[in-house]
């Protein structure tokens, strides 16, 4: 069964009435998470702009679906930007040794981050990895 989001002929009009339906639930962390959930929903199949005219940001950032994205993107980022540093201080690291890391938390590749300066050779990473557990 299709998304009612997706079955219009008036983008401006379904996205208006769906902001009024979300306006009036009284629980405010419902409210939020299903402003986010549609915010995204939405996304896919309309414009920024226009879904931005009807749904508030401020509400879908609040959303802890939105916060969980975010929060996976960011984790991405980090392990990415880490693996660059690994690669370029010892070369192309084991690719077990990148499946540990890729899977830490953002606060673990942080710290990796950190440690990695003090490191002279790859031994010393897989110490630190089993130090974490």
């Amino acid at each position: 069964m299709p998304l009612p989001l997706t079955r219009t002929d008036s983008p401006a009009a379904l996205l208006s009435q769906v902001a009024q339906n979300i306006a009036k639930i009284p629980d405010r962390d419902e409210r939020q998470n299903i402003a986010g959930c549609t915010e995204i929903f939405a996304g896919l199949r309309f414009e920024k702009d226009l879904i931005r005219q009807f749904l508030r940001e401020d509400i879908m950032q609040e959303s802890v679906i939105y916060q969980d994205i975010l929060q996976k993107g960011k984790q991405q980022e980090a392990f990415q930007f880490l693996n660059r540093l690994l690669n370029r201080r010892f070369g192309e690291v084991n690719s077990l040794l990148i499946e540990r890391i890729r899977v830490l938390p953002i606060e673990e590749l942080e710290a990796l981050g950190e440690a990695l300066l003090d490191f002279s050779s790859v031994n010393d990473l897989v110490n630190w990895l089993d130090q974490l557990g």
